[in-house]
């Protein structure tokens, strides 16, 4: 929160290039220092220091780490669920995205109880992580009702097909059928 790192502040051209070489995971910190001297060096007084370098970097390793964390964890409910497991998958993803935006603001919270000022921009972006995650909810509660609704009317025109199929002998009549139809909800 607070004030930005220098390596936000970096031109977009150093900026991804920097992103490109951890990306890499070849170079040490110090070759990594040297490769943006050597590649920009008309941004030599703006360009990161060793330990913002590091600091960022290691802020990469974590959402790497997690991401590889989700993918595994994505890749066994696969295995344990199947291919369409479209309702847990929404209900999964609807989680994630809460767990994330709360996970964000308390580290918002962490940080403020640690003498770092809360801009207006960071209330905002919580205010809107917030609602995506209230809005991931809400949209996979809407598709769920729509799968249901849409099994339900299939299911009704299966069982008037039946109905209509069934041969009116046995006590079958087309009375019986009117009243078979009305106790479903199958309208003709």
């Amino acid at each position: 929160m607070g004030r930005k790192s220098t390596i936000d502040k970096l031109p977009p051209e150093v900026k991804g290039h920097l992103q490109k070489r951890l990306r890499e995971n070849r170079l040490t910190l110090d070759e990594l220092i040297a490769d943006l001297r050597e590649h920009f060096p008309q941004h030599a007084a703006q360009l990161p220091s060793r330990s913002a370098v590091h600091r960022h970097s290691q802020s990469i390793a974590d959402i790497v780490a997690h991401e590889r964390e989700m993918q595994v964890a994505s890749e066994a409910l696969v295995a344990e669920l199947g291919e369409n497991f479209d309702a847990k998958a929404g209900a999964l993803l609807a989680q994630a995205v809460t767990t994330l935006a709360s996970k964000r603001a308390f580290q918002a919270l962490d940080a403020q109880r640690d003498g770092e000022v809360m801009e207006i921009g960071d209330v905002l972006d919580l205010a809107r992580a917030a609602k995506t995650a209230q809005e991931a909810r809400s949209l996979n509660l809407k598709e769920r009702r729509a799968v249901a609704e849409e099994a339900r009317r299939k299911l009704l025109e299966e069982q008037r097909a039946k109905l209509e199929a069934m041969p009116n002998k046995g006590g079958v009549t087309a009375e019986t059928k009117a009243a078979i139809r009305e106790a479903l909800g199958i309208t003709s």
